[in-house]
């Protein structure tokens, strides 16, 4: 994992995902298996691990909880994710924040893993291949995570962009690790792309 202060990840998975005619994003097959699948093993040394969502993303080994209430948004499922790791954390503990439609997150928690974050930051965070923070798709500080939550008293379509917005994060260029599939294109062409690779 490459940063000795990740000790939990929290995976977010129950958003209504409009753009997909509100099928199951999670669930989605990919290289053989459900999308969601690929995020967990890219976590698999992080204990503990949270996914937040449907009983769907059910797995050996990991805690589910829900959003409250459900299909909220993400701000109150990252509420529900953080909520759920050990009140007891270490001062320095930190945790990944993934969405569960990275395909490569393998590749992605590998880029950003071996990147400590700086002193005077919260959180590194993956930019896409045209610079945009994907703020889904990082390790962040748990004490800084608690203390942006703690400034909001509902989650209720709070953006992450909101949500973020008193935390200093760190941008770490991934280029194409950092890719979601949250459209049917996007995953016929990540299908296709697959398939001509292999």
């Amino acid at each position: 994992m490459g940063a000795p202060g990740v000790t939990a990840a929290v995976i977010l998975g129950g958003g209504r995902a409009r753009r997909l005619d509100g099928a199951d994003k999670a669930a989605v097959e990919v290289a053989g298996g459900p999308l969601v699948d690929r995020v967990y093993a890219a976590v698999r040394p992080c204990d503990p691990v949270i996914a937040v969502g449907p009983a769907t993303l059910a797995r050996a080994g990991l805690r589910v909880v829900r959003e409250e209430p459900p299909w909220s948004g993400p701000a109150a499922a990252v509420a529900a994710g953080v909520a759920a790791l050990p009140a007891d954390a270490a001062a320095d503990a930190e945790t990944w924040l993934l969405a569960c439609d990275l395909p490569r997150a393998g590749e992605l928690v590998a880029l950003v893993g071996v990147i400590p974050i700086p002193r005077d930051a919260d959180a590194v965070v993956a930019t896409d291949g045209d610079g945009r923070m994907q703020w889904l798709a990082g390790r962040y500080r748990i004490a800084a995570l608690r203390r942006a939550l703690s400034t909001r008293g509902s989650f209720d379509g709070v953006s992450m962009r909101d949500l973020l917005a008193p935390l200093r994060l760190t941008p770490v260029p991934v280029g194409d690790a950092a890719l979601d599939l949250d459209t049917w294109d996007a995953i016929a062409d990540y299908r296709r792309n697959e398939k001509e690779g292999s």
